[in-house]
């Protein structure tokens, strides 16, 4: 937490009526507040998401599509050493490095990737155009 940050909760806003500012009241956050919640892994028991492995792509013709055959090796963007991007619903979540485990692929989480504050786009007014 940084210097100029503020706890979650403890956020203090002017309470001005005359500027339409009113003070912000948050629930109660702290484990146990609220016993009938769900926890985070339980909330997720009956969602399907569908998790995407990224090792690399590649642009081919639709002549070289045609041409592939068993033992083809298609060359992709990415070095071996490269880190791997892991999507969650089509959204980058992480990346990691690939790996073998009891000879199974698996993949190390090295960075997780946090979403960009969604910024509304401008509007233009129909009487600026």
């Amino acid at each position: 937490m940084t210097d100029d940050s503020v706890p979650l909760g403890q956020i203090a806003v002017n309470d001005d009526p005359s500027a339409g500012i009113k003070r912000l009241e948050l629930p109660d956050f702290t484990p146990g507040a609220d016993q009938t919640a769900a926890t985070p892994h339980n909330s997720l028991g009956d969602v399907e998401l569908d998790l995407r492995i990224e090792v690399g792509r590649t642009y081919l013709q639709p002549e070289e599509i045609n041409q592939l055959s068993t033992g083809s090796v298609v060359t992709l963007d990415q070095l071996a050493r490269d880190p791997v991007d892991v999507f969650v619903n089509e959204q980058l979540i992480a990346r990691g490095e690939a790996l073998i485990l009891n000879e199974r692929f698996c993949v190390r989480i090295t960075e997780l990737i946090l979403p960009k504050a969604t910024v509304p786009k401008p509007t233009v007014s129909k009487a600026a155009a």
